[in-house]
């Protein structure tokens, strides 16, 4: 379409050259004929001029448009390039999701094997006993005397997976140190405390916490104990509330959390994805004194901190004042994660201890397995795992005795166990190169007194199956006959 601007020139020029013959023919006195004539050439030499005019401004205009097309073949280049890269990223971690999807495939389909493996040994343990049990009843009693001790492994084995559970609870026990001291009055624990203190005869046993159903490690909580100047050894029971009162509890805590600190290096050596839970007072927290030596050996640590885990109490964290919040907070800003254990009841809140940095929480077995606990919480005890892991908390079930326990805890979704059971703690190695070195949870029926304790070599390794744990679990799967 004639665009306005050339019809209003076109217009003018016809007046120009209109004006110009009617002036030549009024003033200068020209005929008609000739001051057309003049008029007609100059609308053409105007037209001439106006369409050479025209042709240049076109021809400007035309390398500008290149100019503009080639700048935005080169945008679009450019554009078209960052989208290849992008895909490229999107294709190289499509790739590594499927090979990690690939490799957790395998790990389950090795762990099904393994499962149908242990289910074949079950049923021909199951067998067996059920063989021995249609056997007819066992002989009459020997009389007492070593002649008789052969005849108990037979009983034992009669027994069921519930009697080798109650036969290995004594002989788990027995690894445990007793107390086996004298009472002593206040002034002679105190002085029997601050010379353990000095004298560096503060120990540390380990207890592992195994995933539930596999058995496998995963964790350690590590146990204090103290000896005195007769090397009897004294339980935490016996001595924390003595040293809390003395103000000693906050260089017990420091001394702990060093050794753990060293265990935790040694047993990463071998194992990147081994924790260890490390129990730390009240008395600490609110202390700013004891605190801040703490904090400032933390912080040089905090290369450690997703694989070292302060523990506390519940009473402690629900009297929580705002100095000892404030204590946490930076403990949880340093990449500290909590655990709660002492637990008494399951009134929870499972938001604001997230927000605290709170990632365990412990709780008795025979606390959750409590048919009373259904009416006195908020939360039926089954749910309580799921409702913490919607938090980012995993629940430990402690204090597991018997295989009975193992298999009701799984029909509440419990990730990780710890009790004697598995193993009871053991003592570290007081010295040399493999001071951290811990007794495995294998074989507790061989535990030795607390005058020879059983150490190994190298870092704690998972526990084989149990006999007994299998042919539960069998039970369970297969359901009643």
């Amino acid at each position: 379409m004639i665009r306005i601007s050339t019809i209003f020139i076109a217009i003018c020029m016809v007046l120009v050259a209109a004006s110009l013959g009617l002036v030549l023919y009024s003033w200068a006195g020209i005929t008609f004929y000739e001051s057309a004539l003049v008029a007609l050439t100059a609308l053409t030499f105007l037209i001439l001029y106006n369409a050479v005019s025209m042709r240049l401004r076109d021809r400007t205009d035309v390398g500008g448009q290149i100019a503009d097309l080639s700048r935005g073949t080169a945008d679009l280049a450019r554009q078209v390039a960052e989208f290849g890269r992008r895909l490229s990223a999107v294709e190289g971690k499509v790739v590594s999701a499927n090979s990690a999807g690939a490799d957790r495939m395998q790990g389950v389909i090795s762990e099904i094997n393994e499962l149908g493996v242990l289910v074949k040994q079950l049923a021909t343990t199951v067998a067996t006993h059920e063989e021995m049990l249609a056997a007819g009843p066992p002989a009459a009693p020997t009389p007492p005397g070593p002649p008789s001790q052969p005849a108990a492994e037979p009983q034992a084995a009669e027994a069921g997976p519930a009697g080798m559970a109650e036969a290995a609870k004594p002989l788990a026990a027995s690894s445990t140190p007793a107390p086996g001291a004298p009472s002593r009055s206040q002034t002679q624990l105190i002085a029997a405390v601050k010379n353990a203190i000095e004298e560096n005869r503060l120990d540390i046993y380990l207890q592992p916490m195994v995933t539930l159903p596999q058995r496998k490690v995963r964790y350690y909580e590590a146990v204090t104990r103290l000896r005195d100047d007769k090397d009897q050894v004294l339980v935490a029971e016996d001595f924390i509330g003595t040293a809390e009162s003395a103000g000693l509890i906050g260089r017990i805590d420091h001394a702990v959390m060093l050794r753990c600190v060293q265990v935790l290096r040694r047993l990463m050596v071998r194992n990147k994805d081994v924790g260890v839970f490390c129990n730390v007072s009240a008395t600490t927290i609110s202390n700013p004194t004891h605190f801040a030596q703490c904090l400032d050996f933390l912080e040089a640590n905090r290369v450690l901190a997703p694989s070292f885990v302060l523990e506390f109490k519940q009473s402690t964290l629900r009297k929580l004042g705002p100095a000892e919040t404030e204590n946490l907070a930076a403990l949880a800003q340093r990449g500290y994660r909590f655990s709660i254990d002492h637990v008494t009841d399951l009134r929870f809140e499972p938001r604001e201890l997230a927000d605290r940095g709170v990632r365990f929480i412990k709780v008795p077995a025979a606390l959750l397995l409590d048919p009373k606990q259904t009416s006195t919480s908020d939360i039926h005890p089954s749910d309580l795992s799921d409702l913490l892991g919607r938090f980012g908390i995993d629940l430990i079930a402690e204090k597991i005795e018997g295989e009975r326990a193992v298999v009701d805890l799984l029909d509440f979704d419990v990730r990780f166990g710890q009790g004697f059971l598995f193993a009871p703690p053991r003592p570290l190695r007081p010295e040399g190169p493999s001071a951290t070195a811990v007794a495995t949870a294998t074989k507790p029926q061989e535990a030795n007194g607390p005058g020879n304790p059983a150490t190994l070599e190298t870092p704690a390794v998972e526990p084989p199956p149990r006999a007994t744990g299998n042919a539960a679990l069998a039970r369970r799967a297969v359901g009643p006959n």
